[in-house]
Order: structure tokens, then sequence, then C-alpha cells
């Protein structure tokens, strides 16, 4: 890998005698990672049941680990299930630093394509609002693929910028999190492709963006509210450099100590020259942990924090028939009054979700189903944020049973007497007690109702 000059230079000044030892690093492949969704399963659980032989622990993400290529998690009816989402170990790093807590309005400013959008959710657990935005509306659909698989139903998932957000979200937010655009420097060993960009597009350019997305941001926050600023490269001017214009510019924010570990190192306020406690950030780098470079820094804004105002809402006075019969059989805690029906698609919105008329919305809550002649088809993202003893009839198979697969491929599987509580209508498949999507039952054979754009290949 041909690093170029410049930015070796520019590792020397940050890296004095260290430099050595970043430069070999740069000779590796990186590290491949793993995250649980502690939403739907323990890691204690997750240890116990999952098939991976390398699996080791990543040390300072308590629901991460390390795997190898021959483990292949994507490939296992596990991933599909929305059990773990396959993340590179440094990343996992800033949606583990925010302290979500359950009931908090949580905004994702640069989510796609979810990786830490998820995790936030995850710790959410199904309460509160998570708002996750991405400029580019044509990466929304994976944001919303991943937190849809992942089982969140508290969500919205917006494409606008930030400026835009803050005439609908002012003050809003308790936690929010800027995963912002970079240079990428702490990713060339892994996607060397990314420097070639760096030799176009370098840190000038993106600092200017940063420092853009930053101030709007600040907007956003409540008083006594946190905000994660992350990225995933090297260079003083994009990570110290904007948390120092940052601060300089809103005195009413400081920064927070970061929780610490081994390799781990201070941010580096000598690079350019601050009077601030630029320590207290973090920094990454690949000869000091196993994983890629990445930045730091939490940020408290002024203020004391207050209780988020409940609006009450209009009860629904009557569901549709084909809903209601439906309903019967879900076992989920559901309030019924944040149930909206828009043309013949059923949606639920969490509460602390109100109406943002011209707000650029790919999803609002959760998508429940469709409305069809004489019947409720349940979607695939509904099927997701259930557990199995939340549906009245389930068809749980082992991940060893090959029909899992074909299942998963779309096809039509046989069902044997007993396999399920109910011989006809709708049914939750299940692999080893986890949701997977849905299927109806008819004389023996489960016609197969798994999303076709979530269908696995080969």
């Amino acid at each position: 890998m041909r690093l170029p000059e410049e930015f070796l230079e520019q590792m020397r000044q940050i890296l004095g005698e260290e430099f050595a030892a970043y430069e070999k690093s740069c000779e590796g492949k990186g590290f491949l990672g793993l995250r649980v969704n502690t939403s739907k399963i323990s890691v204690e659980e997750f240890e116990r049941i999952h098939p991976f032989r390398t699996l080791r622990k990543v040390p300072w993400i308590s629901n991460g680990y390390y795997y190898t290529q021959e483990d292949a998690p994507t490939k296992h009816p596990y991933y599909y299930a929305g059990l773990y989402y396959i993340q590179e170990p440094s990343a996992m790093t800033p949606a583990n630093v925010l302290p979500v807590e359950r009931k908090e309005r949580v905004l994702d400013l640069c989510a796609a394509p979810g990786g830490k959008a998820t995790e936030l959710a995850a710790k959410l657990a199904h309460t509160g609002l998570l708002v996750a935005n991405d400029a580019s509306a044509s990466r929304t659909k994976a944001l919303l693929k991943n937190l849809e698989v992942f089982g969140a139903p508290n969500i919205c998932i917006t494409s606008e910028m930030g400026d835009k957000l803050d005439r609908y979200f002012h003050a809003y937010f308790d936690k929010i999190l800027i995963d912002a655009p970079c240079s990428g420097e702490g990713m060339f060993r892994k996607q060397s492709h990314m420097i070639a960009a760096w030799e176009k597009q370098g840190p000038q350019v993106f600092s200017k963006m940063q420092r853009a997305i930053l101030d709007q941001a600040a907007e956003l926050l409540r008083p006594g509210g946190m905000m994660l600023y992350s990225t995933c490269t090297f260079s003083a001017l994009e990570n110290e450099g904007s948390v120092d214009y940052f601060l300089q510019k809103h005195p009413d924010f400081h920064l927070v100590d970061i929780p610490w570990y081994e390799g781990f190192c201070h941010g580096k306020p000598e690079l350019i020259k601050s009077c601030y406690p630029l320590e207290k950030c973090v920094r990454l780098f690949p000869h000091k942990i196993e994983g890629e470079g990445h930045f730091l820094a939490l940020f408290k804004k002024d203020g004391e924090r207050e209780e988020t105002e409940t609006k009450l809402r209009k009860r629904v006075e009557k569901l549709p028939v084909e809903l209601s019969e439906f309903l019967q059989d879900v076992r989920m805690p559901l309030d019924l009054s944040g149930i909206q029906v828009k043309n013949t698609k059923v949606f639920w919105l969490p509460d602390g979700m109100e109406r943002w008329p011209g707000l650029r919305a790919l999803r609002s809550g959760l998508y429940m189903g469709e409305l069809l002649k004489k019947r409720f088809e349940p979607s695939q993202a509904f099927a997701m944020v259930l557990k199995k003893e939340e549906y009245a009839s389930t068809i749980d198979l082992s991940a060893s049973d090959q029909r899992v697969y074909r299942y998963l491929k779309g096809e039509t599987i046989e069902i044997l007497d007993g396999e399920s509580e109910r011989d006809s209508g709708w049914q939750l498949v299940c692999v080893d007690g986890y949701p997977l999507g849905w299927g109806k039952l008819i004389r023996g054979t489960l016609r197969n109702k798994y999303f076709a754009g979530w269908r696995m290949n080969g």
C-alpha cells in the first residue's frame, strides 16, 4: 500500500517516535467485527448459542466481537434475525460511548448505513425516539433496512440538512451522535481506495463540512444534553481543530471525559496550540488497538435538563376490522392510540412523535402492514419487532434445519404436524426462537411471505 508522502509527514508529527510502529501496522489487513443486538438477545445468551469458531471479545466494547472470514456470519440465519450487526471494531466506539438512556430523544445526524444508529436503537430498547438522518436520500434505504432488521419501532428516518432539521427539532434532542464525513485516513489500511479520494479531497475540504454540521447540531440539542463527535481520520485539522473551533464558537458547551480503556490515546491540543482541554478527546490508532483509526469528542451543553413534555394522544375510535382481527393474535404491548392508517398503509407511531409537515422522511414509526381486500397483510418490519412469545402461532426452526435457508431464499416449505400451534393461517417464522418473518400455513405448506428485498442469495 502506497501512502502519500504528505500524509506520512503528518503522521510523523502526530506520533513522533511511535510513527514506525504505526507504519508497520499499515502492512496488516485490519480486523473484522460484529456487534450483538442487545435489544433482541443478551450477550450471555449469544455466547451460548453462536456457532462461530474464531469469535473473541473486543476489549472495550461489551457487546463487540472479532471474527474471521471462515466464520462467514452474514450467511448465518442469526444475521437475518437481526441478532448482530457487522461493524469494524473501532467504529463500534462512538455509539458505545454516547450514554443513551431509555425513553430519550436521540438523533444520529449522519446515520447511513446504520451501524451506529442500530446500537443507539438497541440502547433505547423500543422506548423514546430515534431520529436517524442522512443528507443523502439514496443512502437512507440501507439505513431503514438495517434498523428494521434490528427490530426498532421507535424510529424516524429523515434526509435533511441540519439547518432544515432545526425548523422541526430546535433544542429537541437529549443526545446527538455526529459521525462526521471525513477524509478517512484511519481507514486507509482497510479501504485503500480512499487514498486516491484523499489526494483529491483532503482535510481542508472536510473540516469545513464538519464545522457546519457541528454548528447545526448545537441548535438541536437540549440544555443539559450530550453530543458525541467522531471521525475515522487522524487529521488534527478535522479532529482537535474542529473541536477547538466548536468550543470557541459555542461557550455553552464543554468537553466530558470518555471512559478509558487500554490502548486509547488522549487528544493532542498541542497539535493546534489549543487552550481547551482537548486531551479529554480520544484517539484510536491501529498500532495501539486491534482496530482502525478513530477520533471521539464528547460534549455536554450547559443548563438544566427539563422533563420532556408528554402530549396526550387522541385515541383511535375504531380500527379497521381486518386489523383488529389480526391484532387479537398479537401479545406485544401496543398503545393503540399510536396507530395511524394512511390510505391502505398502517403505521404505529411512538410517544413523542408528532406530525412534521414538510419534513422529508422515508419512515415515521413502525410500518405494521397493509390493508388489502378483506385482509390485513403484516409487514416484514412488524415481524422483526416481535418476540416469539408475542404472536399466537409460530414455527420455530433450528438453525441447522435446511428449511430455514429455503425460507430465507423465498421458497415454499413443508411444515410437519405439531410444528405450529395452528394448522392454518398466519405464522411467525423463527430460528431458534428469534423471528425471521411471516408465512401463511395452508394444509401443511407454508406460503412464503419473507420480504423479497431481504432474501438470501445463492
